[in-house]
């Protein structure tokens, strides 16, 4: 990524408000209100879907605020659904090259967007090549926590992983061995399909420095596209499911779409049923299931 050239901070701001007053609250799954003063998105769930506190967006569309990096770009990009277009445009306001030139393209297109809005009792994740979470509908956070809220590298799958964050999927140590092998043999064809990718060359080289087992498993050169897999998910409130986890890719961008499927009729099936059901709502009574999780293995 280059240096910072010309923010044009009004104009970035103008248009970052605009772009959320078009959003309407259906469009993210909320219910509509006719509380609301505007028809629009609060400044307040843009910057929870983009990972950003309310004060800093609040300055960004005041034109106060100071130069915006690549990732809050990026952030906001996914948050208030640009097109190519107006994300290249975003990039430009803010005094930044577009990344999907050099680097790996992150953009959330209106048809993802749209897959995640219609499969609304399925939960989705959407994925970079570098395992980074992009986003996640309302049954998938349930599924699997919330972790759009984190810091950017701790929504990194293969950094919770390889650094021992907690993790609700739980695995043998055959099929942990596995997952490790395919996974690392997936970021070593990511890289390179992108070997200018600046946050995909930093994840790699800070990975090999805090985990002996990732750099034991990149040196073993393996190259392969990690594509489906299946997962068992102890959840806190509904106990244990084994998913299907299938692998989608997004055209028109360098982003992966997961679905977690359970096979119709099953014990696993009835089980996601109650899981979309509860949402994320946290149980007053604790469940025998309410335990902390141990298990690294990624989703």
């Amino acid at each position: 990524m280059g240096d910072v050239g010309y923010v044009d901070r009004n104009e970035l701001a103008r248009c970052l408000r605009d772009w959320r007053d078009r959003l309407s609250p259906a469009s993210i799954g909320l219910p509509a209100s006719s509380l609301r003063r505007a028809p629009g998105l609060r400044r307040e769930e843009v910057a929870h879907l983009a990972g950003l506190s309310v004060d800093y967006l609040a300055r960004l569309e005041q034109g106060r605020a100071g130069n915006p990096s690549p990732s809050v770009l990026e952030a906001l990009a996914r948050a208030l659904r640009l097109t190519e277009d107006e994300n290249t445009h975003l990039f430009h306001l803010a005094g930044h090259a577009d990344p999907r030139i050099s680097g790996m393209n992150r953009h959330m297109t209106p048809g993802v967007h749209r897959i995640i809005d219609r499969l609304a009792d399925t939960p989705v994740i959407v994925l970079d090549e570098a395992w980074q979470l992009v986003a996640a509908n309302p049954p998938a956070t349930a599924l699997l926590g919330d972790m759009l809220g984190e810091p950017a590298r701790q929504r990194n799958l293969l950094w919770r992983h390889f650094t021992g964050m907690p993790s609700r999927v739980v695995a043998t140590p055959e099929e942990d061995a596995a997952f490790e092998r395919a996974a690392v043999a997936d970021l070593r064809a990511a890289a390179g399909r992108h070997p200018d990718d600046g946050p995909l060359q930093a994840l790699i080289t800070d990975l090999r420095k805090v985990s002996p087992r990732f750099d034991q498993r990149w040196q073993s050169a393996a190259v392969a596209r990690h594509m489906a897999t299946r997962k068992t998910i102890l959840h806190p409130q509904v106990g244990p499911m084994t998913l299907d986890c299938d692998v989608l890719t997004a055209e028109g961008s360098d982003l992966r779409v997961v679905v977690y499927t359970a096979e119709p009729g099953s014990s696993d099936a009835r089980t996601l049923a109650l899981l979309n059901t509860i949402g994320t709502q946290t149980f007053t009574t604790p469940t025998s299931w309410a335990q902390p999780f141990t298990d690294d293995a990624a989703p």
